[in-house]
């Protein structure tokens, strides 16, 4: 990934979506992208009720596991998605599409 020279293709002051197939760029995405939308955690596939994923294929653990995540004024919004990974079960995180209204 070259995150700063895909930026620097962008001309415009428009706001941005980054789309990025795993969360773990999150902390390098700069103020100028608006929104970032990522998967490849399965939501942490398997969650007990009130407690922690029990796996997130993440360097950062379930920090960024599933959902909305708004940190220093920057929003990434985490898919739990469709798949699996590794053993092909799911529980406690349904599959999912996300829609996305923007206005």
């Amino acid at each position: 990934d070259d995150l700063p020279a895909t930026l620097a293709q962008i001309k415009t002051d428009d706001p941005v979506i980054l789309m990025a197939h795993e969360p773990d760029i999150f902390p390098q995405v700069p103020d100028r992208v608006s929104l970032t939308l990522s998967g490849h955690t399965h939501g942490g596939q398997v969650r007990i009720p009130l407690v922690w994923p029990v796996y997130v294929p993440s360097v950062y653990g379930a920090r960024f596991a599933y959902g909305h995540i708004r940190e220093g004024g920057r929003d990434l919004i985490v898919s739990g998605g469709l798949g699996t990974s590794f053993v092909p079960l799911r529980l406690g995180v349904p599959p999912e599409i996300v829609r996305i209204d923007l206005g």
